[in-house]
């Protein structure tokens, strides 16, 4: 017998089912697609009916089986909701454009992540610039999204961290000015 005074924390719940769905995702070589989705899906159902993270688990499983077709409704319904919580909020929007140039929309995805890129800057910046690049390539804007790759990286290497981000700001200023 359920006790109301007694039932977890949803934000409680919620973190406990994305510990273990990123448990699961770490090891995803160890499932087959089917056996896979079925997992996160019963972790996902552990949350109320129509949960922002239930959807967003049940979308990263499709889409890192490749079936970003599968994965957009549920990631578009999640951010309808009002995004899923914390980084997942973020998390879901990268993933919905990466999936939507996968499937022949690079502009769409390019617009959420020009919006999301406005709204500040966290952990996940290098994520958002290697999918923004991804998606300036398959539109034919190939220069742009190497810049934004270089600047991106230019903070993680030993050294050269200012030139490497000079020169790729300068891939973008040149052909600006050419």
């Amino acid at each position: 017998m359920h006790d109301p005074v007694h039932q977890a924390d949803p934000a409680d719940l919620r973190a406990d089912v994305g510990r273990r769905a990123a448990a699961l995702f770490a090891a995803i070589d160890d499932h087959d697609e089917a056996a896979f989705i079925a997992l996160i899906d019963s972790l996902a159902d552990e949350l109320p009916d129509g949960d922002a993270d239930a959807l967003f688990h049940r979308a990263c499983a499709r889409d890192s089986w490749g079936r970003p077709d599968l994965a957009v409704p549920l990631y578009r319904r999640a951010l309808e909701l009002g995004g899923p919580t914390g980084e997942n909020r973020r998390r879901a929007v990268i993933q919905l454009a990466s999936s939507l140039r996968n499937l022949g929309d690079p502009a769409a995805g390019l617009a959420l992540l020009e919006a999301e890129g406005a709204r500040g800057s966290d952990h996940l910046d290098d994520a958002l610039a290697a999918t923004t690049a991804l998606c300036l390539a398959s539109l034919g804007r190939e220069r742009e999204g190497l810049s934004l790759v270089l600047v991106a990286l230019a903070e993680h290497l030993p050294r050269y961290n200012r030139s490497m981000a000079n020169y790729g700001r300068a891939l973008v200023e040149d052909a600006t000015t050419a």
